[in-house]
């Protein structure tokens, strides 16, 4: 009982994030008619599905990790000699296939699944903050801690947070994501104190601590005791414009972040613990689902946020590696050359595999198992 209240909630979830991103595959396809033959969540044996009007086949797979729409005549699409057959193959129904649509159609068919998750985050987060509301509430410093590194910048109790690393606080539950979700060594926060605005810069202790749900986590601490400015919280019930406006400042920041984060895993200062794979979002959904449908369906937009940023990469098999031969594509005039294209997808799978043998390593181990 207790591996199915992971398993549902997360098989519930992964079902609505990857069929909202193939859908927006598939709507920009049918919109430039292109002829879609399969349109299927999850990959292997067939467990149940069936036919539209327009012969697509519908489909659950037995392996729930993914999703993929097939298009009328879909091959090789690295082969240029077999999409020269494909055109000749169906010559009647060239206007049907993916293939001989313009560059820019491709593209936007391509693009549309990612931008899809986008936009279901963007929904879910203006959900919540119209029925269940967005906390505006202040932070004020309670205590500072001795020896601490706020202590020693300079930070007082009774100041009021602004901003941290330029970003706006504007609710208590805003200090620690963005102290943790920085890739600074030195943080910059911003204070108002008795009517002046202070910046000091703080360079933060890193600890292995334990996040909200009680998971291992290693966590960023300035050494401060935050509390409601005046004892007073503040959730409002935002209406339809305001709630779309910080729905879109949301996706945005956790994209940013996300990008951010990627960055320092390069320049080798990234956190490479904070990488999950599958069994560790299946966890984490499991635990969250327990707090009720608010908090999962804010796991859900966070989880299609990801999804989309990841699905942008430029590495082939990817929809941002499409992009970026479509890109060549748009400067060179033509396509490249096959055994460029070979050579990319090849390096492509293995940056695939070497990332999910690494997120399995690190959820076995977070899982005590290594």
């Amino acid at each position: 009982m207790e591996i199915l209240s992971f398993i549902i909630p997360f098989l519930v979830l992964i079902t609505v994030v990857v069929f909202i991103h193939e859908y927006g595959h598939y709507y920009f396809a049918k919109l430039y008619g292109v002829r879609v033959t399969d349109f299927s969540i999850g990959f292997g044996k067939e467990l149940f599905g069936f036919n539209d009007k327009s012969g697509t086949r519908w489909k659950f797979c037995v392996i729930p990790l993914g999703g993929y729409v097939k298009f009328f005549g879909d091959r090789n699409v690295v082969s240029q000699s077999e999409q020269k057959e494909l055109i000749k193959k169906y010559k009647n129904d060239q206007e049907k296939l993916f293939v001989t649509k313009p560059l820019y159609q491709r593209s936007l068919i391509v693009a549309a699944g990612p931008f899809a998750n986008f936009i279901l985050a963007i929904l879910i987060f203006s959900f919540i903050y119209m029925f269940a509301g967005k906390d505006f509430t202040p932070a004020q410093i309670q205590e500072v801690q001795q020896n601490s590194p706020d202590q020693k910048a300079g930070i007082k109790k009774n100041d009021v947070i602004l901003s941290i690393d330029k970003n706006e606080v504007q609710s208590i539950l805003d200090v620690s994501t963005y102290i943790n979700a920085s890739t600074n060594d030195i943080i910059d926060i911003k204070v108002m104190r008795k009517n002046e605005e202070l910046i000091v810069s703080v360079k933060p202790k890193k600890i292995q601590g334990q996040d909200t749900l009680g998971n291992k986590a290693n966590k960023k601490i300035i050494g401060i005791k935050i509390s409601p400015l005046n004892n007073e919280f503040n959730k409002q019930k935002l209406g339809p414009v305001k709630a779309l406006f910080y729905a879109i400042k949301e996706t945005w920041f956790v994209t940013r972040a996300s990008l951010q984060f990627i960055v320092s895993l390069f320049k080798g200062k990234g956190d490479t613990t904070q990488l999950g794979g599958p069994i560790k979002i299946a966890k984490i959904t499991g635990q969250v689902a327990q707090h009720g449908p608010v908090a999962f369906l804010s796991i859900m937009a966070y989880i299609s946020i990801s999804l989309g940023f990841i699905n942008l990469f430029p590495i082939p098999m990817l929809d941002g590696g499409h992009l970026m031969f479509y890109a060549f594509e748009k400067v060179l005039g033509r396509p490249l050359k096959q055994k460029t294209q070979e050579g990319f997808f090849r390096i492509g799978l293995f940056l695939l595999f070497s990332l999910m043998f690494f997120t399995t390593f690190n959820d076995l181990k977070d899982l005590g198992l290594f």
